[in-house]
């Protein structure tokens, strides 16, 4: 059973390897983050009435697992390319997006923020939105 338990956990460890290369600490934020924004997503929607539903729950969990096949893609870019500069690139755009999302979560929970963290949003979303109209 151990010999098992090895083998499978070098075929993830391999699989997670050619697909993210060296995990960053960015992935693990990105991660943490997703997970938040989850939490507070349902938190919300119970606050405010509206309720659980099965079916957004159950795309906004496919949005998740498919932001990371782009940050695989990424990835396999940068190895092709021999860059280290598209992984990063995707990365940086769904914290953003993942970081936005937790705030205005936080916003339909009526919790407060710290007004630093509040700037710092409102600057990341400002970028985003140039990167967009770009």
């Amino acid at each position: 059973m151990q010999f098992y338990a090895g083998a499978a956990t070098a075929v993830i460890g391999s699989v997670i390897t050619f697909s993210f290369g060296i995990w960053q600490e960015s992935l693990t934020l990105l991660a943490v983050l997703m997970g938040i924004d989850y939490l507070t997503g349902v938190v919300a929607a119970v606050r405010s009435g509206t309720g659980l539903n099965s079916s957004v729950g159950f795309w906004g969990l496919g949005k998740k697992g498919l932001t990371f096949l782009v940050i695989l893609l990424a990835h396999r870019i940068d190895v092709l390319l021999g860059v280290n500069m598209v992984m990063g690139g995707a990365v940086s755009f769904y914290l953003v997006n993942e970081l936005l999302s937790v705030v205005e979560n936080y916003g339909r929970l009526g919790l407060p923020l710290p007004g630093s963290v509040k700037r710092m949003v409102q600057i990341l979303r400002d970028r985003a939105d140039d990167e967009r109209r770009s």
